[in-house]
């Protein structure tokens, strides 16, 4: 079966197994396991902050950046395709007692412009605006990439008006990978950032969240009462850090294979729009005479998995366990 519902889907490889299987561990939540600890340091230093925690999902790093940058009363900002807003179950409500003002960019990038146009005034009328929420690459936007500049020009914003900048980076790896940026840069824009490791890397399991000393140990209560603490969780950092130190440029070949795929749809009667944005996700937009759920379950009998996204759209993701005989194979069930 070829797999692109996600890129979450993938299974560790024998290397990485071998990895974990050697990694040296103990008990997380006394902050005795070495592995996890070199994770963060490794993470941290990778985009310049001071400390880094590793967590079970990006959905919970989120949640617990929120938690650290706002009050109860504040509100966010984010684009109307954010992840934080779509698929973390209203937790920004449930765990923060925080609301969201959502942006209309471009494919999920919005611009300073746009954040300074939706800062709340200081009336007891309105929400405090106490966040911006940037997600690169944008899930919803095709695997979209917000430029550096844009991102500086957002931070600046930011600062002039004592927001709290926080990037949501589940495909930070796919962006960079992309644009060439240094990851440094992107860290000088955020007071946190959100870092997954299960996605495009490949490791089993796990997020980061990064961010100063003093907010880092403010996050590490949040994911206590969160249920997020882990015990010999080095197992698991091992195979994190065997995907940084290995996975990380071979995502051009994700991008590559995503481009192909989204050729393939060139030229299907039954496909109205391509969003594909240059790295692993394409989505596309169905004729509304072919009922999606009537397609998919065409290819899967045929051997291959993708995902509804939307009343008419499809999301397929490219990933390391997605090879070029896979895709030739798709190119034959698709035909």
């Amino acid at each position: 079966m070829i797999d692109l519902r996600s890129d979450t889907v993938t299974k560790p490889s024998d290397e990485m197994l071998e990895t974990m299987m050697a990694a040296e561990v103990g008990d997380d939540v006394f902050g005795e396991d070495p592995t996890v600890m070199i994770l963060e340091n490794k993470i941290a230093k990778y985009f310049g902050k001071e400390a880094a925690l590793y967590c079970p999902s990006g959905t919970m790093t989120n949640q617990i950046a929120i938690r650290i940058n706002t009050q109860p009363q504040d509100e966010i900002l984010c684009d109307q395709t954010s992840h934080i807003y779509n698929y973390e179950g209203g937790g920004a409500a449930y765990n923060s007692m925080t609301s969201i003002k959502l942006l209309h960019g471009d494919l999920g990038r919005f611009t300073s412009a746009d954040v300074q146009d939706n800062i709340n005034p200081d009336d007891i009328h309105y929400a405090r605006t106490s966040m911006v929420a940037v997600e690169n690459t944008v899930n919803k936007g095709g695997g979209s990439v917000f430029p550096l500049e844009t991102i500086k020009e957002i931070t600046k914003v930011a600062i002039d008006n004592k927001l709290k900048m926080h990037l949501d980076g589940a495909r930070i790896f796919n962006a960079l990978v992309k644009t060439g940026d240094n990851p440094l840069d992107h860290g000088k824009c955020f007071h946190t950032l959100s870092v997954c490791f299960s996605k495009g890397l490949g490791a089993p399991i796990g997020s980061a969240l990064l961010g100063s000393k003093e907010a880092i140990g403010r996050a590490k209560r949040v994911r206590k009462v969160l249920g997020g603490g882990m015990r010999q969780a080095g197992y698991l950092a091992a195979a994190c850090i065997y995907a940084l130190e290995n996975n990380v440029q071979r995502l051009k070949d994700d991008h590559r294979r995503a481009n192909q795929l989204a050729n393939m749809f060139e030229d299907k009667m039954y496909v109205e729009n391509i969003i594909s944005a240059g790295t692993n996700i394409v989505i596309i937009s169905v004729a509304k005479d072919k009922p999606v759920k009537e397609l998919l379950a065409a290819w899967k009998k045929k051997g291959l998995l993708a995902v509804p996204f939307g009343q008419n759209d499809i999301r397929l993701v490219t990933h390391l366990n997605f090879t070029d005989d896979m895709l030739q194979k798709t190119t034959e069930i698709l035909a």
